[in-house]
């Protein structure tokens, strides 16, 4: 038996009985249950039966508490950590049916959900974000305080820059390597591909994670991408339905409202999602915001049975699996709390209830919905069904582990870093340069050039990527980094900095996300380029993140968009200026009032007697 006593006395007493204790943890996390209803239905596991065997050896509770998905993180935990008890209980005692996973390492997000599985009487199915490839989550960070990259999946640049790039097969390819790093670390589901038709400038968390604005290029990117999740042995999942393109409002702090017509939902922010079905997407996500136009009550998609059942399972013939955005937004939050939250979207038609803030009661309150007559048991059945046929056409009854060491043979392959290097190539978009200033690579060899990079404190990556590269042909550029979170930059310095240079480039990093209300830049900032304007500077505006920002800065000479702040965009914009990479992409949306859809200048390569490259 251990005792852990307190003071140096007890903890040296402790620490030479470590082996006995420390081997108690491990055993206990790994091992897992006796499997009842796995053992029970293992004759069968290569059948369609074991669908049927599994729901009837399963309580009411089991039965709810598979749609009741928690999130993970892939980040080291201790045996006895709790966290790791609370992920353990949540799989052994609760029995939930599947986890979204968050950010983490690739080894470290395997091992986890391989011990996890190990746990689990039924197989888990793993969801995650992967918009942006496998490398959206699975990537171990930096290490501080010296910021190495400590490497992990692929990141491709967003989907707005394969809309940029107009290509369907790279849309395709990308999918397909996603599906496949993602599968060798143990991830089942994609939350992807990206459905909304972004046609709102002002969206702050939609942006570039759409394809684009024209409904019927979304349309065909998306079922391209979703092919390609398909074949790399992943279910693809179209979202947020039905349609989160037309908003101002991010659905993670507040309710948004779209009010159009059924007639325009019908020509604009249907139309991918009708694809998707037709093609055979098997998930689709709901969408935390209310439309008038199909539900009155002003609820929320995710909670509107119009939305959910009328609209997606009868009118559009939707069989697959419906899966809420995460319940812990306030999108959904502020009109009803949890557990009302909870029953409502159950009864609307949801299938899979995804990262409610408590786990435990989220569980109860749906069983509580069947008890209190708000819908029953056989409507349980459906949702538990499709849950089953999914784990059992992925094959997990029979195998649901990843093997670690073949892990390495698949992630962050060579093959998939080329195409993510040709996807970020191909969607380098010139929107304006009325002064021929690109490619800079004409410029001598020894020009002074400044690089100003404004980005978010806690984003470590920014500019790194673009500034070392620009270094390689104008090796006395000189950096500057501008934290977006200062109230009062020293823009003055880096004016007087400005007048002695060649030629000044000026990046920003701002980009929507899940914590931002409000996608403009500060005042400061805009007033910062604007004096350059004035003083004649003529800088170059690149932007790695959001593309509206043009809306702000109108009079800058040029203005290159790169779409994401990704290391191998950064590498693709610093090319492109350079002239080492031609630059070719289409804007997939327009920028009122400055660009339309499909504008982008041309620009080739440079003879290599004519770059300073060296």
């Amino acid at each position: 038996m251990c005792v852990w006593g307190r003071g140096l006395a007890a903890w040296l007493v402790a620490l030479a009985a470590v082996a006995g204790c420390a081997t108690t943890h491990p055993a206990s996390s790994i091992a897992g249950p006796a499997r009842s209803i796995d053992r029970a239905c293992a004759p069968v596991a290569a059948s369609d039966a074991w669908v049927e065997c599994a729901l009837t050896h399963m309580t009411l509770r089991d039965k709810v508490a598979q749609m009741v998905w928690p999130q993970l993180y892939g980040d080291y935990v201790s045996a006895d950590a709790p966290e790791w008890r609370r992920l353990t209980g949540l799989v052994r005692e609760q029995h939930v049916g599947g986890v979204i996973m968050s950010v983490g390492s690739p080894l470290e997000i395997a091992a986890k959900l391989n011990a996890l599985q190990r746990m689990s009487d039924l197989p888990l199915l793993v969801s995650a974000d992967l918009e942006a490839g496998a490398g959206f989550r699975a990537r171990g960070g930096y290490f501080l305080p010296n910021a190495i990259d400590l490497g992990g999946a692929v990141v491709f640049p967003p989907e707005m820059a394969l809309g940029a790039s107009g290509d369907t097969a790279l849309a395709w390819a990308q999918g397909r390597a996603t599906a496949s790093e993602g599968r060798a670390i143990g991830i089942t589901i994609d939350f992807a591909p990206v459905l909304d038709v972004n046609n709102n400038p002002a969206n702050p968390v939609i942006n570039t994670r759409s394809f684009g604005e024209i409904p019927e290029s979304v349309a065909n990117m998306g079922v391209a991408y979703l092919h390609g999740i398909e074949a790399g042995g992943m279910i693809a999942t179209g979202k947020h339905f039905p349609g989160h393109g037309d908003t101002g409002v991010n659905s993670h702090l507040a309710l948004p409202v779209v009010d159009a017509s059924r007639a325009r939902l019908d020509t604009v922010e249907l139309v991918p999602f009708r694809a998707a079905i037709d093609a055979g997407v098997g998930a689709i996500m709901t969408f935390h915001g209310a439309m008038p136009a199909l539900d009155s009550t002003g609820v929320p998609g995710t909670l509107s049975a119009p939305v959910l059942t009328g609209l997606l399972r009868d009118q559009l013939h939707f069989n697959g699996l419906i899966v809420t955005d995460a319940m812990d937004m306030r999108g959904v939050l502020d009109l009803f709390g949890t557990p009302e939250a909870m029953k409502r979207a159950v009864a609307a038609g949801a299938d899979v209830l995804l990262m409610p803030a408590d786990v435990l009661h989220a569980i109860d309150a749906v069983v509580q919905g069947v008890q209190e007559g708000r819908y029953d048991e056989k409507r349980i059945d459906q949702s538990v069904r499709r849950i089953l046929t999914l784990k059992r056409q992925l094959g997990l009854p029979e195998v649901r582990l990843v093997d670690l060491d073949s892990a390495r043979a698949t992630v962050d392959d060579s093959a998939h870093q080329a195409l993510a290097a040709l996807v970020a190539e191909r969607s380098m978009t010139l929107v304006k340069d009325s002064l021929g200033q690109v490619p800079l690579g004409r410029l001598n060899h020894g020009a002074r050039v400044l690089s100003v990079t404004y980005a978010h404190r806690t984003d470590l990556g920014a500019g790194v990527t673009f500034d070392a590269e620009l270094r390689r042909t104008f090796p006395s550029m000189r950096g500057e980094f501008v934290s977006a979170d200062d109230a009062a930059p020293d823009f003055w310095r880096l004016l007087a900095v400005a007048d002695s240079a060649d030629v000044v480039i000026v990046s920003s990093y701002l980009a929507a996300g899940s914590t931002v209300a409000n996608l403009s830049a500060p005042r400061g900032f805009v007033e910062f380029v604007e004096e350059l304007v004035h003083r004649g500077a003529h800088p170059v505006m690149v932007s790695l993140g959001n593309p509206y920002l043009l809306q702000q800065v109108t009079d800058v000479s040029a203005y290159l968009v790169a779409w994401s702040g990704a290391p191998v965009s950064q590498r693709a914009a610093a090319r492109a200026l350079l002239g080492l990479a031609p630059i070719g992409g289409r804007l997939p949306i327009s920028i009122p009032p400055v660009a339309r859809v499909g504008d982008g200048l041309v620009r080739a390569v440079l003879p290599a007697s004519t770059s300073s490259a060296r």
